[in-house]
């Protein structure tokens, strides 16, 4: 049985670039090739290492150059789209998606929970990296947070857009809108122990042929393990419990995510 951990940070593990660093050595070291290697026990073979800035992405380019079976998205977090501007990032974020193992562009998407960046802003750098994936003919892993009244009408102005909203955890009529559009939906360590009757039945409602998985790690740990750092190998955690939910044996749920994510990214 084989399973794809479609969204981590684990090369942030290496060096600071953003304050994820920090979440990874905060109750000791952490080395990263034995993250790979535990994962790869529990049978997940191939990992997607997800950067959220310039800075983060080149770390996650470079750290998935010499790792079998690891390959890189390179994106700006919606939090970080005005530092971006600021900085005048856009050039050399561009530069990198020609890169050995680039596989998708993104973290990228719309946050309106938090706004650290103004709206403005966020929507500025999407756009921009919808078109830098629309370039080089790549998915796109969008995280999307309370912000979907503005994200749809950006995502019709463009045709050929492939992707993943990562992380879901919003509404049915989202979930049918995404699948319709030909989205994949990104399910986490959130779906194993959320309470709430409609999420449920949302995580019921995926389409198989629409779902991939992932972990977030170090974040979103799923049950039973919260409290600990999450990490890829917690891929399968999710899975068993997905499967139950969903009234699917993992081996089914295995089969057509790992599918899933090869179509999707091409791994």
């Amino acid at each position: 049985m084989k399973l794809v951990d479609t969204h981590c940070h684990i090369h942030e593990a290496v060096r600071r670039t953003t304050s994820v660093y920090d979440k990874w050595h905060e109750k000791g070291d952490v080395d990263p090739d034995e993250l790979i290697a535990d994962a790869r026990e529990a049978g997940i073979t191939k990992l997607v290492c997800v950067g959220t800035t310039l800075d983060d992405s080149k770390l996650a380019v470079e750290f998935v150059k010499t790792r079998e079976n690891c390959f890189a998205s390179i994106g700006i977090h919606p939090h970080e789209a005005e530092t971006a501007l600021q900085k005048g990032h856009l050039d050399a974020f561009r530069r990198l998606r020609t890169g050995a193992k680039v596989i998708a562009v993104g973290e990228c998407g719309l946050d309106y929970f938090y706004t650290h960046s103004p709206k403005e802003a966020q929507i500025e750098i999407l756009k921009f990296q919808i078109e830098v994936a629309l370039e080089q003919n790549l998915p796109l892993i969008f995280h999307v947070r309370e912000a979907f009244s503005d994200f749809w009408p950006i995502l019709e102005q463009y045709s050929g857009v492939r992707g993943v909203l990562h992380s879901f955890t919003d509404s049915t009529e989202n979930l049918e809108r995404a699948v319709k559009q030909g989205l994949f939906v990104g399910v986490n360590g959130i779906a194993t122990f959320t309470k709430g009757p409609a999420q449920l039945d949302m995580y019921r409602s995926i389409p198989l042929e629409n779902l991939v998985l992932e972990t977030d790690a170090p974040f979103l740990t799923p049950t039973p393990y919260r409290g600990k750092i999450n990490e890829p190998k917690y891929v399968r955690t999710t899975a068993e419990s997905l499967a139950g939910l969903r009234g699917e044996t993992l081996e089914e749920l295995a089969a057509a995510t790992t599918k899933n994510a090869q179509n999707l990214f091409g791994i």
